[in-house]
């Protein structure tokens, strides 16, 4: 029995771009608690399968299910320290506004501007700025993970002028972090401005829903 290394190639390719293309709008919380963990150890397995066929030449069906193994067990370490994670974010933070969602292979923690900043405003309201610290107190204890914080507005007012008012707010969210600990290494900060709603911008919640800050938490795979 032999295997494609053109055929593994692509479903190692496959298996990368879903998980590096999860939309943070699509995501819900799971029902099952163990289901990231297990997503984590299936996208793990896919990958390894992948890598280790391609690596071994002479016998490509022998690295696949070698490859195989070790990334559904790195891949399932990932996701349960994400299942972990988020379980202790959600017991420290004091806001109701704030979501947590595991999508896997991230954790993506929204914040609505509308109880984080006035409006027009990039200064982060002093009610919210103990949640953002217990944020940054949580990446300490995790970290082997990169930070993206992307801001988002809805599509009122000039386009340029939300990209930018975005971009400050999402920095604004990331000087709170880094000031609790987290190296700015492992920050990126992102604005897209009215580029990316979750919602339809034809109504006033919807509008709500498209203002918003979303911290997004990837293991580095050095756990």
């Amino acid at each position: 029995m032999t295997i494609s290394k053109s055929f593994l190639t692509v479903g190692l390719c496959s298996a990368l771009f879903l998980g590096a293309c999860t939309d943070p709008g699509t995501l819900s919380v799971p029902s099952d608690p163990n289901q990231n963990t297990k997503q984590g150890a299936l996208l793990g397995g896919l990958i390894g399968a992948g890598v280790g066929a391609i690596a071994n030449d002479s016998d490509p069906l022998l690295g696949a299910l070698a490859g195989g193994a070790i990334g559904a067990a790195g891949g399932g370490l990932i996701g349960n320290q994400l299942d972990k994670q988020a379980a202790e974010l959600r017991q420290q933070l004091a806001n109701d506004g704030i979501t947590i969602v595991n999508a896997g292979d991230r954790l993506i923690v929204t914040v609505p501007n509308d109880i984080t900043f006035d409006t027009d405003s990039s200064t982060v309201r002093p009610a919210l700025r103990a949640d953002l610290v217990k944020v940054g107190q949580n990446l300490v204890n995790y970290p082997n993970s990169n930070v993206q914080i992307i801001g988002h507005t809805d599509s009122d007012g000039d386009a340029s002028y939300n990209f930018g008012l975005s971009e400050r707010r999402a920095n604004a969210v990331a000087d709170i972090l880094q000031a609790n600990g987290v190296s700015y290494s492992r920050i990126t900060t992102v604005g897209q401005g009215e580029n990316n709603p979750i919602a339809s911008n034809l109504t006033a919640a919807g509008k709500a829903q498209n203002r918003r800050v979303e911290i997004v938490i990837v293991p580095s795979g050095n756990a």
